[in-house]
Parts: structure tokens; sequence; C-alpha cells
């Protein structure tokens, strides 16, 4: 059996990239750190991996214990291994990131954090450690993701209008789309199905109510002609 005592092992993090999209605008929720590195620095919430976690066991425990949140959509993103991405020595991230609807969570920062605040993915702050890289990663992995995968079910509400849907879509790809050539694209993909219901309350229109296709497998669509 080999002998690894002469070998030093590096720390292994996980940090999680958590998006949201409420007021027509994409968001990324950020803490602001308590303690030393970057201390009073935005950051990505992450934490070390325990001896005896699994690395989704680490996730929920940092969205619960930095967040108060409970489960969320979560999938992994990329391993980042620069020998100085962190200052307190050699460290390891392996990264993911989130989708939810902020008005289903109320989350609030926990004991290692000065705040937790969501912002514009427009307007993020500069960010401690490596973490603006990580950042730009995993935005760039969504806005190819929702062009093969109903990644948006977890940003919108359960039912949603056409214009909704349309309006998620120019929010995460930060383009215009013509709304007559998305709809088509939608309906002719079976992307969302149209539930006969209506949205009432709204003045002079009662637009129909869609929600997306959960038996649409990963994968099985491709929507990149929505993109001029």
């Amino acid at each position: 059996m080999p002998d690894f005592s002469s070998y030093k092992n590096p720390s292994l993090a996980v940090d999680v990239v958590v998006f949201g999209y409420h007021e027509n605008t994409l968001s990324v929720l950020l803490l602001n750190r308590a303690e030393e590195p970057f201390k009073g620095e935005w950051t990505l919430p992450g934490a070390f991996l325990g001896m005896e976690e699994r690395f989704g066991d680490a996730c929920s425990r940092i969205l619960h214990t930095k967040l108060h949140m409970g489960k969320v959509y979560m999938e992994q993103l990329y391993t980042y291994d620069d020998p100085s991405r962190d200052p307190r020595g050699r460290a390891i991230s392996v990264t993911y990131f989130a989708l939810i609807n902020p008005h289903r969570f109320e989350v609030s920062a926990g004991l290692m954090a000065n705040d937790v605040r969501w912002f514009p993915v427009r307007k993020a702050p500069a960010l401690g450690f490596d973490h603006k890289e990580i950042f730009k990663t995993a935005l760039e992995r969504l806005r190819s993701k929702i062009l093969y995968y109903p990644a948006g079910f977890q940003l919108l509400d359960e039912l949603f209008t056409m214009t909704e849907l349309h309006g998620l879509y120019e929010c995460i790809l930060d383009v215009s789309i013509d709304r007559r050539n998305f709809r088509r694209k939608m309906l002719d993909a079976e992307y969302v199905v149209n539930t006969g219901l209506k949205r009432e309350g709204l003045q002079n229109r009662h637009p129909e109510l869609y929600k997306f296709n959960h038996k649409l497998k990963p994968n099985s669509i491709n929507l990149n002609s929505i993109v001029p």
C-alpha cells in the first residue's frame, strides 16, 4: 500500500452561486464576510468540506447555516484549483449553482456573515477570493442551459404567462427576443403546457397561463434559434 504520509493535503471547499429572479431582474445572493480574509467584503456563500460529508451535504449545510434556506435546485458547476486562490493556504473549491424563486424563501445571514443581500447580476460588487470568476462561469452556464433544459421553472411561479416567460429569457440572455418567434418555438418544442386558465385581475386583458412540461427530457430540445 502506498505511503501518503509525506504528502500535504489541501483543504477542500464548496462554494455556491445562488441565482434568483424577481421583479424582472436576475440577481445573485452574496454574503458580507464577518471575519478575515476579506472581512467586510462580499463573497459567494461557501464552506470547507467536512471529513464525513459528501459535496451535496456540504451545499445543504451552507444554505441552511449561512442563508437559512431549505432544499433548492442545484447542480455542480466546476472545480477551481489555483494554488493562490485562498490566502489562508492551499484550497480547492468544488462549485455549484442554485436556482430559486425568491418569493418562496426568506433568506437571512448566519452567524459568520454581517449581511446577506441580493444583487442584480449587472451590478454585482467586487468579490473576494476568486469568486468573480466563479460567478461569471455560473452565469455563462445558466445562459447556455436554458436553451436546452427548462431550468426556468425554478425561477418563475408554478403558473405564468407567455409574457412573463419571455421576460425571463430576455433578462437571463441579456438580448431582445422576437415575441412571436419565441412563443412559436416554445409551443412547438412542447416546452410549456397551456393550463386552460387565465390570469385574472388585469385591466382589459386576461392572458393565458402556462406551466413547464416536467416530462420533457434534458437535451431533447434546442432553443438556440430564439437568440438573435
